[in-house]
């Protein structure tokens, strides 16, 4: 990675400063993110297009199957009485389709498909986040704001693909997706626990899941 002058702040921590750049990626020094500088953000309706390109079936057996790792959870640690909002559900809400079959009360918001701020301004028990947060042109703005909805003992589920050293950066998938614009690594989900107060964390594989005090 060769040093170059940032042409923006990092979105989630507001550094400015040790930037490094590669592959048309800025990398953070202080939350170990990697972030694509503002001339090179999609607009919303290039993101658009890329989500609606999407065969998001809620009645696809894999579709089902690759969002258990959120459902199964919610439906172990929560009851119907609980309050959950399935945040960037996309053109195919599964997340909340299978919490409403199990009777479940979610909310649902994504700000393409599903645009109803309304439910921003209320508390949950639970918020599900599934292959979303990658996509966050302004992650701070959004993590202070989930942050913000989480009842005390609040559980966050996300799910992204973190990347490791062990990735060669240059020739991953998962950034020639031009919608993915913040990168993630375990540090810097240590950094958003940490800033935001959750008491725990845990990370197996793609599933990332914090607790509220």
């Amino acid at each position: 990675m060769k040093k170059n002058k940032p042409h923006s702040y990092c979105p989630l921590c507001l550094n400015v400063d040790n930037f490094s750049f590669c592959n048309d990626f800025y990398h953070c020094s202080n939350c170990a993110g990697y972030f694509r500088p503002s001339e090179l953000l999609p607009s919303r309706e290039e993101e658009r297009e890329r989500y609606e390109s999407h065969n998001n079936d809620v009645n696809d057996p894999r579709f089902r199957k690759f969002v258990e790792p959120i459902t199964s959870s919610i439906l172990q640690n929560y009851t119907p009485n609980s309050k959950g909002l399935d945040f960037g559900a996309g053109t195919g809400p599964v997340i909340e389709t299978i919490l409403k079959e199990n009777s479940f009360d979610v909310a649902l918001y994504d700000p393409l498909f599903h645009n109803y701020p309304d439910v921003l301004d209320e508390q949950y028990d639970y918020i599900a986040c599934c292959e979303v947060i990658e996509h966050f042109h302004n992650p701070g703005f959004e993590f202070d704001k989930f942050s913000k909805m989480l009842n005390p003992q609040g559980t966050l589920y996300i799910m992204t693909q973190l990347y490791d050293s062990s990735i060669d950066f240059g020739s991953w998938y998962y950034i020639r997706d031009n919608t993915h614009v913040f990168i993630y690594q375990k540090d810097t989900m240590r950094w958003i626990r940490d800033k935001y107060k959750y008491s725990s964390m845990s990370i197996e594989g793609r599933m990332i899941t914090m607790r509220k005090a």
